[in-house]
């Protein structure tokens, strides 16, 4: 997969990585983990699949769960095209109801949760917001590890380049190159979105792939 990929993309300026053994989400069956209860009361809680949510019984918050869907937590499809006035709406939503502010007289506990619940939504704000950090996201997601800048097989001339532009950002300011800059930007961005857009099917490929050599 990994030389299929340099294959087609060898013209691209972003190297990827697919790890091997990469996990893939699992359908787990009846019976197969238990039903989680409220850390105060103990109530059985409701399904939220990752959400912020409040026991039906005592109305104590409940702690975030490991590793939520950012895009389902922000309320967005998963997609590197985003509402930035809906996320933004969503974001002031969630603080408003879980700031650590609103908790100052609940149990040292459900403080602590408060604050997780606060971070992680600023984390999941920032992350959608920015055209990179959303598409690096999308990747993750999807099984496939971005190249790190210390990998043998980097694009040089692409960590030469942004040298380049770092060298010329720093100098002072001169308009002309820095909408140079910004269109070559602008560019690399519309290169990065087509990317990921070929990336998701070529992890479809991959799952149907590993699906076929699963032994019947």
């Amino acid at each position: 997969m990994q030389a299929a990929l340099r294959r087609r993309f060898g013209g691209a300026r972003w190297a990827l990585r697919v790890p091997e053994g990469a996990p893939r989400p699992r359908c787990l069956g009846p019976g197969s983990a238990p039903a989680p209860r409220c850390w105060s009361c103990g109530s059985r809680l409701p399904g939220a699949e990752g959400l912020p949510h409040f026991c039906p019984g005592c109305r104590a918050l409940q702690p975030p769960a490991p590793r939520p869907d950012l895009f389902r937590l922000m309320d967005c499809e998963r997609s590197f095209r985003v509402d930035a006035q809906q996320l933004q709406r969503r974001f002031r939503s969630l603080q408003r109801a879980l700031h650590p502010d609103r908790f100052g007289r609940r149990p040292p506990k459900e403080q602590h949760y408060s604050q997780q619940h606060s971070s992680l939504i600023n984390k999941a704000y920032q992350t959608l917001l920015n055209p990179l950090s959303r598409g690096l996201y999308l990747l993750e997601l999807s099984g496939v590890e971005p190249a790190q800048e210390t990998d043998c097989d980097a694009d040089s001339a692409f960590l030469m380049e942004i040298m380049e532009i770092n060298e010329k950002l720093a100098e002072p300011k001169n308009e002309d190159i820095l909408e140079e800059i910004e269109t070559l930007i602008k560019d690399d961005l519309q290169e990065a979105k087509k990317l990921l857009a070929k990336m998701k099917y070529f992890s479809n490929l991959e799952d149907k792939l590993k699906n076929k050599k699963i032994p019947s």
